[in-house]
């Protein structure tokens, strides 16, 4: 299963804990942001492909109907020029043109694939930066994403394994690359991610490091000592979590509790609390935290 969907499957239950009234805030205030192109709104108000894949996975999530011809319209637009997009933004074409009913062939998505692997690094893993000789976890998932997303292997696993190993920090955490070698959920969360679907063993001490960055107030610290929780980390640490089988039941009240604390009723989810703009993003982080909490 694609990384994707296999968010999706779980993000879709937080229909049950929202309820229908909510649901359509939040499926009105999506819609609201997408633009006459056919792509969805950045902070900015400008058409990106990072913001359409989180709206695309916020209405899937939803159960509600893809504006798929607008959005084929702008995703054609950006598969036939990809020497223009960086790595993310490769990505998230490739993210975005599968949740399509027609997707596009393999040999429109040859080129995307083809760049992305300019990124490759001599450690095996991916970089943002076309010239890093180190990968990051961030960027290694991305990539991973970017291929099994249409149903294909990427190139060399064993280099993403070596690659994530590199970045591997005391007691079962990861750090995002070697330049800053802090252990972060984020980065340890997109570990976990792949190495399960690598089928590949995760250390045993990694599942109580995750635990560890519970903050009382009911949400996940992005790294050891952050002044607050925030929306991202909490939900891909739930997602690690339970990926790993790992119990939380004891901690869904408060978490329910931090994510309405970031919800607002015009149908978007604020990231962290002194966020004073909710986005796309955040919104499809609010569905997947909530779809977690369901379970």
């Amino acid at each position: 299963m694609s990384l994707r969907l296999e968010m999706l499957q779980v993000a879709r239950l937080a229909r049950s804990i929202l309820g229908d009234e909510a649901c359509a805030l939040v499926e009105s205030y999506v819609r609201s942001q997408q633009n006459a192109d056919g792509g969805f709104r950045d902070r900015d108000g400008g058409s990106d492909l990072y913001y359409t894949c989180f709206a695309i996975d916020a209405l899937t999530a939803l159960q509600t109907a893809l504006p798929e011809e607008s959005l084929a319209v702008f995703l054609e637009a950006k598969l036939a020029s990809p020497g223009d997009l960086d790595f993310v933004h490769l990505c998230c074409l490739c993210r975005a043109s599968s949740a399509l009913t027609k997707r596009p062939s393999s040999a429109a998505l040859a080129p995307v694939h083809e760049r992305l692997e300019g990124y490759r690094t001599p450690d095996g893993g991916y970089n943002q930066s076309d010239d890093a000789e180190t990968g990051s976890a961030y960027a290694c998932f991305l990539a991973y994403g970017a291929y099994a997303d249409h149903g294909l292997a990427p190139p060399d696993p064993e280099g993403l394994a070596r690659c994530l190993d590199s970045l591997r920090v005391a007691g079962g955490a990861w750090a995002n690359d070697v330049e800053l070698p802090i252990p972060n959920v984020p980065a340890t969360a997109a570990a976990v991610t792949l190495l399960r679907n690598l089928r590949l063993p995760i250390p045993p001490e990694t599942p109580r490091w995750i635990l560890d960055s519970w903050h009382p107030s009911g949400g996940f610290l992005p790294f050891p000592g952050a002044p607050m929780p925030d929306l991202l980390s909490t939900a891909v640490a739930l997602h690690a979590l339970d990926g790993l089988q790992v119990d939380f039941s004891g901690r869904k009240e408060a978490a329910l509790d931090f994510v309405d604390s970031l919800w607002t009723a015009a149908g978007g989810f604020h990231g962290t609390w002194d966020d004073e703009e909710f986005d796309l993003e955040y919104t499809y982080y609010g569905l997947l935290a909530l779809g977690h909490l369901a379970l």
